[in-house]
């Protein structure tokens, strides 16, 4: 058949289409949670501490009872992104939405984790702005969420940008959860904190760390709590 003119048109539409017939198919994707990580890069956190929490979130996500939790619900999988904030201008998307569908999904995304570089370094401590950014993400999804979780570390208050109960508010009120992982390093009642100005909406909870050295086993029970939650 000889591809004339016409059918070259008809090809260049159809090519022209792809990307957004694409994003349809991509947003019927159904998972049973979308899972924002956020995780504190504020001055605080030593260079010893970020390898902590970094090496934890990686261990998490290899541990059979975590990967057991991703593939084990309604829809066998769950959409999950990485992101470093501290101050309210400060937030880095370290590791884009990825689908979680199978144990090699989980893994290639546990050595992710563990070879992201960290990216920040100070700029104060603005959980608020963490919250609007890590809601913001959900609007990027690559699927379609029965939950969507903003999973939340920190060893401080807010001492930048605007109150932090306002922005969990206003993800709460779009169907956003947001959970917290407060790390008792510096302020051994900052889960107090967490627990009336960070944390909210359906099922939302917290797990504390005592220190830096016990966050991969706070991680990995957090992860498993939120992953198997059917709220």
């Amino acid at each position: 058949m000889t591809f004339n003119r016409r059918h070259l048109f008809t090809a260049l539409a159809a090519f022209a289409a792809w990307p957004a017939q694409a994003q349809v198919l991509a947003q019927e994707t159904q998972v049973d949670l979308g899972l924002v990580l956020a995780v504190d890069c504020s001055g605080s956190v030593q260079a010893e501490h970020y390898e902590l929490q970094q090496r934890g979130y990686a261990d998490a996500f290899r541990h059979r009872r975590v990967i057991d939790a991703i593939l084990g619900g309604l829809h066998g999988g769950i959409a999950c992104t990485y992101f470093q904030w501290s101050g309210p201008a400060y937030h880095n998307h370290t590791i884009p939405w990825t689908m979680l569908r199978s144990r090699a999904d989980v893994l290639a995304f546990a050595q992710a984790l563990g070879d992201a570089p960290r990216t920040i370094f100070g700029g104060g401590t603005a959980p608020a702005e963490a919250i609007d950014f890590g809601a913001a993400l959900f609007e990027r999804m690559p699927a379609k969420a029965l939950r969507r979780v903003i999973d939340i570390s920190g060893d401080g208050r807010s001492n930048r940008g605007r109150p932090p109960a306002m922005a969990r508010d206003a993800a709460v009120a779009k169907g956003v959860t947001i959970n917290g992982l407060p790390i008792l390093h510096m302020e051994a009642d900052i889960d107090e904190y967490y627990e009336k100005n960070v944390i909210g909406g359906p099922g939302s909870f917290m797990i504390p760390a005592r220190d830096y050295a016990s966050f991969g086993d706070a991680v990995r029970r957090k992860l498993i709590l939120e992953i198997s939650s059917r709220n």
